[in-house]
């Protein structure tokens, strides 16, 4: 069990879930690598992992407040919070500079990302250990390939929402996968960003429960695997972070399209290109705006990730 939330903690914790609701609307960049950087992250696979039969007999004895300090819960809705306020503000803002400004957008999550993965590289993966290095290079080969792969169709109307909240929250909690970057992969980013930016209430509630349902089962099967291995199991997560760049690099042609049941055109594999080679076949390629957005990016993580040492250090010694 934790102690209470101070006014300061809890502001800490806010924030904090701001940015991970900042981070898991962008496709490339995990909410769970932005708890992990920022010191957070094995508090939220416990407290999500103890919503378990212990928490049910709590609350079948009437005892309320045994099952919210069970589930810490303070720390837990503090952190929601955050994460809810951040995810409706942006998707509004996202999906407008995804259809008016993609490069430079492309490039700021280029920057996100590049940054993540050095510091989870650097956080946890050893210099001197073949196999974590065996590890993350599978992670790249893992990610690159399925980045340039053709996106995929998933299945329409609510029940395609709900699988694609599942599986999209599996990826979100785990540092180094990104849920919208699945989302993205299997073709539903859009739609969902979409309902999020004009508030679709009924495609947001089917949305949100399939991450419910992913989140309560695959935390405690997450929990197992990252006690007995931590150190492999990161350094594959690194090497998908950084092999997710493909995707995310801002200029790309495009290799193939297909029409969508609305009769638009809509990309469905593309591969990356030099800013000139992308200037050749008549795009601007915004070369200064991209390198601005890139480095704005990678300023933002290095930020998060020191406030976040200096906020848990604070937390650790009051």
């Amino acid at each position: 069990m934790t102690s209470p939330l101070s006014a300061q903690r809890g502001l800490g914790i806010f924030l904090r879930g701001v940015a991970m609701g900042a981070a898991d609307v962008v496709p490339g960049v995990s909410g769970g690598t932005i708890a992990l950087i920022t010191g957070i992250y094995d508090r939220l696979l416990a407290a999500i992992a103890s919503a378990n039969i212990d928490a049910v007999r709590f609350l079948l004895r009437g005892d309320m407040q045994g099952a919210w300090r069970h589930i810490d819960g303070a720390f837990l809705v503090t952190l929601l919070a955050g994460i809810a306020t951040s995810v409706l503000l942006l998707a509004r803002v996202i999906h407008w500079l995804l259809a008016h400004h993609p490069l430079p957008l492309w490039s700021f999550f280029f920057g996100l990302v590049l940054a993540s993965a050095w510091l989870l590289r650097k956080q946890e993966v050893s210099q001197t250990r073949a196999a974590e290095w065996l590890a993350l290079g599978l992670g790249v080969l893992l990610a690159a390939s399925i980045g340039l792969a053709p996106a995929t169709s998933f299945i329409a109307g609510p029940l395609g929402l709900f699988l694609a909240g599942a599986l999209a929250i599996c990826a979100m909690i785990l540092p180094g996968i990104s849920g919208s970057f699945i989302l993205l992969l299997i073709g539903m980013y859009a739609p969902v960003i979409k309902a999020l930016s004009t508030l679709d209430v009924a495609a947001i509630v089917v949305f949100v429960a399939g991450c419910g349902t992913g989140l309560l089962g695959f935390t405690h099967v997450l929990n197992w695997v990252l006690r007995h291995y931590r150190r492999l199991v990161m350094a594959l997560l690194t090497g998908f972070l950084l092999g997710s760049l493909v995707t995310l690099w801002p200029w790309q042609a495009v290799l193939a399209t297909t029409i969508d049941r609305h009769g638009e055109e809509r990309v469905i594999q593309t591969h990356p290109v030099t800013p000139s080679q992308f200037a050749a076949q008549g795009g601007d390629a915004q070369l200064w705006q991209c390198l601005g957005a890139g480095l704005l990016g990678l300023g933002v993580i290095v930020v998060t990730q020191r406030r976040g040492g200096v906020a848990r250090s604070s937390e650790e010694h009051p």
